[in-house]
């Protein structure tokens, strides 16, 4: 049975949240992570763009899909002023 949070929800939204998120910070250390995904090695590897949209000023979301797996795999690039520090982050949607 979940537990009820001592914060009121209306009061502090912020520290309401941090309710939510502490039992999977006490559950202990995440699990290895595999190595991380890039643009360039899923196109190398067959995936193709299914969706593209320009989220903010300097954020845009890539979606890619492929034929031979049944989740998709979204790639935030984030352009930090450039020079060139682009920050790119992909990450599975199952």
């Amino acid at each position: 049975m979940p537990q009820k949070c001592p914060i009121k929800h209306r009061v502090f939204p912020v520290l309401a949240l941090g309710c939510a998120l502490a039992p999977s910070f006490a559950a202990g250390p995440a699990p290895a992570q595999e190595p991380s995904l890039t643009i360039e090695k899923l196109i190398a590897d067959g995936w193709e763009v299914a969706g593209y949209v320009a989220a903010w000023e300097n954020r845009s979301l890539i979606l890619f899909k492929h034929k031979e797996h049944n989740y998709l795999v979204q790639c935030s690039v984030l352009n930090v002023m450039r020079d060139p520090r682009v920050v790119t982050t992909c990450y599975e949607i199952k």
